[in-house]
């Protein structure tokens, strides 16, 4: 009987709902890998809300974020893969840290004086985040201290295009206060341009669990960078008041995702850099998630002038993710903080010239709550 007792206990200890550490889909093992000829690992961030990081050096990912819900219940908030394997063959931007320029460059060339570089073209006539290999497919070095990871990593001269030998870091931080902070930085022995962001899928229903149409959505900002039929920033900043593209109030996405608006059809959705309304370099608020079901709430911080939202309007099915679940159209929602797109060409945007002597410095935090 007593053995009984022991069992029964056991049973609904395990079972308990506040349980703070819920089993995984994967395990440190199957991100363990010597990768060009350098280690891969899994790190793992928890805090006292319930709240709990995985991360990866391959690519500086964000793998995993659990959070609860309004009662109590953890769910996986971030779209991602269950193994190392997995994020070699699918796509390489869930959860990366994008570099050296996030986003688009218009033609794939730019200058700095005099010199003309030249870039892999990979969307159309433009390159997307630096090419089809970028940082993302990188291995970086990583130490964890306490509930922190710092990656970094080492840039050749002409690594995708760029000159300049560049040393960059990364620092995941998760707080008490349940925020994921991110801080950049980046040095460079010549002029180059560089645009770092985190290309974090989000779901606040629990990645694997439907579409995010019904997120309501807050975006601080008054404009967009307004786009030709290439997605390249014509250098003119559109209002997006009285437009389907305003969520300066809480909105659904699904409420005027397919408005017949020229923006609209050109993304397929939002796809769009949002101009974000505070003073330059300065920390502020830049958007917010609700999700009604769950009560999740999430809103983003940054230094960054700008923010991509991206509705997940091209994932196509073909990608399975840590639920087992295939990743189908808008089953997912992006807020990439950043400088605007093809800002080496548009020399009336905040510049994104590093020059040796004066590092990048940014930093944005995702902090997560319920309602």
């Amino acid at each position: 009987m007593k053995n009984l007792i022991l069992i029964l206990i056991a049973m609904l200890t395990a079972c308990n709902p506040k349980d703070p550490k819920p089993e995984f889909p994967y395990t440190t093992a199957d991100f363990e890998s010597v990768t060009d000829g350098a280690q891969t690992s899994l790190f793992t961030l928890r805090n006292d809300n319930g709240m709990v990081v995985t991360l990866t050096n391959y690519g500086a990912k964000i793998v995993s974020i659990l959070v609860p819900d309004r009662s109590g219940k953890l769910a996986d908030v971030m779209l991602g893969f269950k193994s190392l394997d997995d994020y070699k063959q699918f796509s390489a931007s869930h959860g990366a840290t994008v570099g050296p320029f996030a986003n688009r460059i218009g033609n794939g060339s730019f200058m700095i004086g005099d010199s003309v570089y030249n870039l892999e073209k990979n969307n159309g006539n433009n390159t997307l985040h630096s090419g089809p290999v970028n940082y993302a497919r990188r291995v970086w070095g990583a130490v964890q201290d306490g509930n922190s990871v710092v990656m970094n990593l080492e840039s050749p001269d002409g690594e995708y295009g760029f000159p300049g030998n560049r040393s960059v870091t990364v620092k995941f931080t998760l707080t008490a206060e349940s925020e994921l902070r991110i801080d950049y930085h980046a040095t460079t022995d010549k002029p180059t341009h560089m645009n770092l962001t985190n290309h974090g899928y989000f779901n606040l229903r629990g990645e694997g669990n439907g579409d995010i149409l019904a997120h309501v959505v807050v975006i601080n900002a008054d404009s967009i960078t307004a786009v030709d039929e290439g997605m390249i920033p014509t250098g003119e900043l559109l209002a997006v008041k009285d437009t389907p593209l305003d969520f300066n109030q809480p909105k659904p996405v699904g409420a005027n995702i397919d408005d017949d608006h020229p923006h609209l059809k050109m993304g397929a959705g939002y796809d769009f850099n949002y101009v974000i309304d505070k003073p330059a370099v300065e920390l502020g608020f830049a958007a917010s998630a609700y999700e009604p079901e769950s009560g999740r709430y999430m809103e983003v911080f940054t230094t960054e002038p700008g923010v991509q939202l991206y509705t997940g309007n091209h994932l196509r099915g073909n990608e399975i993710g840590k639920a087992g679940v295939p990743y189908t159209k808008r089953t997912g929602i992006c807020f990439e903080t950043q400088h605007y797109p093809d800002s080496p060409n548009k020399p009336n945007f905040p510049s994104t010239l590093l020059v040796p002597g004066e590092p990048l410095v940014s930093t944005t935090i995702y902090k997560f709550s319920v309602q």
